[in-house]
């Protein structure tokens, strides 16, 4: 069997998993479950096996043709997509394992694993599609999918609230994205990421508005500011969900599109992307201080490293003078690409074993998920204590642990390319270990403080077993030995592009690192020392406060928009509706047309001397009008 037939029946598996289950299981969750999780191994096995094999190829197929325009779908398969296809492999399979305990008891699992089986197979259109075009129709699958799985407790107001928020989110930014590619076919005729490819190194001209409308799909699907809103709510879903989207695969779309199209990106595009994503990131670490919610911790934890992946993107080259003469503009917009896909890969490991750690959390406190409720845990839940622990020092970046690379190729490149924008990432940083030490204090350590953690148990080998896979890549994930020497250099023209600090820039990068995780964790230990309550907001309530009001002030914004502006501009709308267009146009010329119609019908009587009449006078009035034309 040849590379490109094992990428497309790997594309197709999931597809046809989620027929079978929808046409035939939907009353048996067992079978459907078992048939989810092994077409996701099917998924990780054949993504490894197409990575190992480094056969890279390029196919495309003409789909639909109206006119000059053509549509056509195909397969890129790249190192970038080995990487990703890599990732959504691993970390979809250990969400599969973990959903079969999580969910065991659940009376909807059939439709949750069809959900999942339809996801996979949205997210793997992505990786796998050759241009914009093709992409954005799985863009769309996996807005759908999504929406299915977070609306999967459906009879709970607040899960169909979230759904409709990030369905109706996430299409705000894909309404700029479709204009983004639209613009695209019309300035280059092609929307094939090769093509482009070619014609930006061939000094094509790219206007800014370009990348800055294809940026907007990176918004709405990775959440960054202002679209934002979405991700915290939509932890209503099932908390292997909140792995599955939150980790790796729907919100690192977004960074895999840019990545995709770097090829497209000019100076003031990056520049605002580079901001767009710093102020993601210290604005969602900040709101993480104030919550109390284990899984809503970990959402705004992702909402600020996504900015990080956004800004090192936006960051773009380290410098002119780093880059040689000759370079083309691909390569010289293509470190920040490395830098943030490394991140996103670390961050891939480490946040899906935080988020399947906080499920088996609260599996085993009975679906408890208040941190100040917990404590305690490390004593009854051990395993769960120990991995979750590696995943906490992996992103506070603790060197020796891959979040520590990855955050260090972020902060060098900052450091080199813009100093104020690494200054806003070192205090990210440190606002990052603090939440999340302090979310680690009250979960595990001191004395249990309510009945569910007294009685808090350790799950089974389905809940436990992704933990440890999961907390050994958060380890390796961060070595280059890890790809090279495991991977045999399958993902070299991604991580080639990983910026190195070397010098006086290394010892920095180290000691900001270092000092940031210092600052914040032991800030958090000290600060939460043995109060059961929430120590930040007793101590400062206006610090407290004044985060809360962050947290909330773009939902308040925009449900006074909805309220005040959109729901008015919309009665308005319909009152002129119902009385210039249903009223004067419709109904006042169907009137017109009635009286006609009346009129006319008043001439069919039946009476064949009234006919006569009617003969003898429009004989006389054609005769009139044929004399007077005559006499004119």
């Amino acid at each position: 069997m040849t590379m490109l037939a094992t990428a497309i029946i790997l594309l197709l598996l999931p597809l046809i998993s989620a027929a079978i289950i929808a046409l035939f299981l939907r009353r048996s969750g067992a079978a459907a479950s078992a048939l989810a999780t092994l077409t996701a191994a099917a998924i990780a096995l054949g993504a490894l096996i197409l990575a190992l094999q480094r056969e890279r190829f390029e196919v495309a197929h003409e789909w639909l043709r109206i006119g000059s325009f053509a549509l056509s779908i195909g397969l890129k398969f790249d190192d970038l997509a080995a990487l990703m296809l890599t990732i959504v492999g691993v970390v979809g399979l250990c969400v599969h394992v973990f959903s079969l305990g999580y969910m065991h008891d659940d009376a909807f699992r059939a439709r949750y694993f069809g959900g999942l089986a339809i996801f996979m197979f949205s997210m793997l259109g992505i990786v796998f599609a050759d241009n914009l075009f093709m992409m954005f129709i799985f863009w769309e699958l996996v807005g759908f999918s999504s929406w299915l799985l977070i609306n999967h407790y459906m009879n709970r107001t607040s899960a169909a609230d979230a759904a409709k928020k990030a369905f109706i989110a996430n299409r705000v930014g894909d309404f700029g994205f479709l204009l983004g590619i639209v613009w695209c076919y019309a300035q280059f005729g092609t929307t094939q990421f090769t093509e482009l490819a070619k014609l930006a190194d061939g000094g094509a001209v790219i206007a800014t508005g370009l990348p800055l409308l294809l940026f907007c799909g990176a918004v709405g699907k990775s959440a960054q500011l202002p679209l934002h809103v979405w991700l915290p709510d939509a932890m209503e879903g099932p908390t292997p969900v909140s792995a599955l989207i939150h980790a790796a695969t729907m919100v690192a779309a977004g960074i895999y599109m840019l990545c995709r199209i770097h090829v497209l990106m000019v100076p003031d595009a990056l520049t605002v992307i580079m901001w767009t994503g710093t102020a993601t990131a210290l604005y969602a670490a900040l709101c993480a201080i104030t919550q109390s919610d284990i899984k809503k911790v970990l959402a705004y934890s992702t909402l600020s490293q996504l900015g990080f992946m956004v800004a090192a993107f936006g960051l773009g080259s380290i410098s002119e003078n780093h880059v040689e003469n000759g370079s083309s503009h691909v390569h010289v917009y293509a470190v920040g690409l490395g830098a943030a896909m490394f991140h996103l890969t670390t961050h891939a490991f480490f946040k899906a074993l935080m988020f399947l750690g906080s499920g088996s959390v609260i599996h085993g406190c009975h679906h408890e998920q208040d941190i100040f409720k917990m404590g305690g845990l490390s004593k009854k839940m051990p395993l769960t204590f120990i991995t979750f622990t590696i995943g906490v020092l992996a992103i506070i970046g603790l060197p020796g642990l891959a979040g520590f690379f990855s955050k260090d190729a972020i902060l060098f490149l900052a450091l080199v390319k813009n100093k104020t924008v690494f200054a806003v990432l070192a205090i990210t940083a440190i606002v990052t270990s603090f939440y999340m030490v302090r979310m680690w204090k009250l979960v595990f350590l001191g004395a249990p403080r309510s009945t569910a953690a007294e009685h808090a148990h350790e799950g089974g080998l389905t809940l436990t077993a992704p933990l440890v896979t999961l907390a050994i890549l958060s380890v390796v994930g961060g070595y280059s030995w890890f790809y090279t020497k495991i991977f045999g250099g399958a993902f070299d023209d991604v991580i080639d592009l990983v910026p190195q600090a070397h010098g006086s820039d290394h010892i920095i990068v180290l000691v900001t690192s270092v000092a940031v995780v210092l600052i914040g964790a032991v800030s958090a230990l000290v600060l939460y020392a043995s109060a059961p309550t929430d120590a930040l907001a007793r101590k400062t309530p206006a610090l407290f406060g004044g985060l809360l009001a962050l947290k909330g002030g773009f939902d308040r914004a925009y449900d006074y928009y909805v309220i005040k502006v959109q729901q008015r501009g919309a009665m308005l709308l319909n009152f002129f509706e119902q009385i210039f267009l249903a009223g004067l146009i419709i109904r006042g010329l169907a009137g017109v047309v009635g009286l006609l119609g009346l009129g006319a019908r008043g001439l069919h009587v039946g009476n064949a001397n009234v006919y006569a009449y009617w003969f003898l006078l429009g004989a006389v009035a054609l005769w009139s009008f044929a004399v007077g034309v005559l006499t004119f």
